[in-house]
């Protein structure tokens, strides 16, 4: 075996059997010692090196205790080649990959975030800092002053009148539709097609197959399916809103064929068209349990939300939260507390709104003239058909540009739609402007 290519250094405060330890490992990490290969003699290596023969045995009787090493009897000490090193021993070589500039994004999720009421904000963690944490796990269910003001904002705002009891806190829509997934039987889920991408892929690795609902259509059958995920108040991506007489088939086809309604009500609070309408849930609470989140009024990276859960499956629900020990973070919840209980939520939204309602004008007569819009603007974004051809030249434009903007083709899986979902929430006025630019640019050579 060669001199190990190792330098120790005198100056460094770390025993310098510690440094050979470290300096080993490395070599066997980056694949200069290969696993099987012998080590040099400790008495050779301490010569090669200029120090005392404990200090070499000090660093192999380490490594030898952690798996990097393993000694034979009469033969010396060998790289490891059983457990010890076959999970740390030689990584893929991964080349580094190229610096990038941050994409900005115009995508269906973003939020407005409006920098006027960023004293809430601060003022939020303020009292989460100054406020008695629990001593064990939280309450599974949520906080109670936060489930009580959540209640209160569905009576006022959605006109789902329930009380603390029935809602519960989630990390967001998401992990709601996981758990509510959990307490119900095996069988298929209808979703929304085309349609939210995250919830199928929630139910697909929840072990259940999805079936495919037509987004603009009647829903007149679930048979064999044991819910059905929607979006009433903003078709997502399409941004329709659910008529009152689809409203009433759904409930029906539901009720007929014993599949839970699983109502996602990610933005209906900023309709700037006409009224928000309200909850599918008003309609019938013991066949539909509501989704609701912060990422859309406060910020996403929050990951905050709630469901209301009918009451034939709260206890269920209850318990398979406990048994996993799941539940938001208690500094979170606390903020959110705050943040609702001084208006600073109502505050979000009613600017947010004015934002959109600003905007959503400009994307569309700056847009209008190249494609098709696939729904009514609301929320903070809005869906385009054209061919997929021009939808992805377009994106790869944006992209160049630096803006994200997504294919509608992406939320489509039977479903035959083409085109682009661009969001305005994200950008400032002037990144806006810019995006919308390239945007039809590349549409405007296109179409010629």
């Amino acid at each position: 075996m060669p001199t190990l290519p190792v330098r120790l250094d005198r100056a460094d405060p770390r025993p310098l059997g510690t440094q050979l330890a470290d300096q080993v490992r490395r070599l066997v990490l980056d694949g200069v010692l290969d696993r099987g290969d012998r080590m040099p003699a400790s008495r050779r290596l301490a010569a090669d090196l200029g120090v005392s023969r404990s200090v070499v045995e000090q660093a192999f009787d380490q490594l030898l205790a952690e798996g990097w090493l393993e000694a034979r009897q009469g033969s010396g000490t060998w790289v490891a080649g059983g457990a010890g090193a076959e999970g740390a021993a030689r990584p893929v070589r991964r080349r580094a990959p190229a610096p990038t500039r941050p994409l900005v994004m115009l995508d269906a999720g973003t939020p407005w975030i409006d920098p006027r009421h960023e004293a809430v904000w601060r003022r939020a963690w303020r009292e989460v800092s100054s406020a008695t944490p629990p001593r064990g796990y939280d309450d599974a269910r949520g906080l109670l002053e936060l489930r009580t003001l959540v209640a209160e904002r569905l009576g006022r705002t959605r006109g789902l009148a329930v009380d603390a009891d029935r809602v519960r806190i989630t990390g967001g829509t998401g992990a709601g539709l996981r758990h509510l997934l959990a307490v119900l039987p095996r069988g298929p889920v209808a979703v929304e097609d085309p349609g939210y991408r995250a919830a199928v892929a929630t139910v697909l690795e929840s072990g259940r197959t999805v079936r495919d609902l037509p987004a603009l259509e009647p829903v007149h059958d679930l048979a064999g399916c044991v819910a059905a995920y929607t979006t009433p108040a903003h078709q997502h991506p399409l941004g329709r809103v659910m008529p009152a007489a689809d409203r009433l088939t759904l409930l029906a086809t539901a009720r007929r064929d014993g599949a839970l309604v699983v109502e996602d009500d990610y933005d209906s609070e900023f309709r700037y068209d006409v009224a928000p309408v309200p909850a599918l849930a008003t309609l019938d609470r013991e066949q539909v349990a509501y989704l609701g989140t912060a990422s859309k009024s406060i910020l996403p990276s929050l990951r905050l939300g709630w469901t209301v859960v009918p009451d034939r499956l709260l206890d269920a629900f209850d318990r398979h939260r406990d048994l996993i020990h799941d539940a938001p973070p208690w500094p979170v919840q606390r903020a959110m507390v705050t943040l609702l209980r001084d208006g600073y939520v109502d505050a979000v939204v009613r600017s947010a709104r004015r934002v959109y309602a600003e905007r959503a004008p400009r994307v569309v007569a700056a847009l209008e003239p190249y494609a098709e819009l696939a729904g009514p603007v609301a929320g903070m974004y809005s869906t385009w058909l054209l061919p997929h051809a021009r939808a992805a030249r377009a994106r790869a434009a944006a992209e160049e540009a630096g803006f994200r903007v997504n294919l509608l083709r992406d939320y489509c899986r039977t479903a035959r739609l083409s085109g682009l979902v661009v969001g305005f929430g994200g950008p400032t006025d002037e990144e806006l402007d810019r995006a919308l630019a390239v945007l039809v640019g590349s549409l405007s050579g296109a179409r010629r």
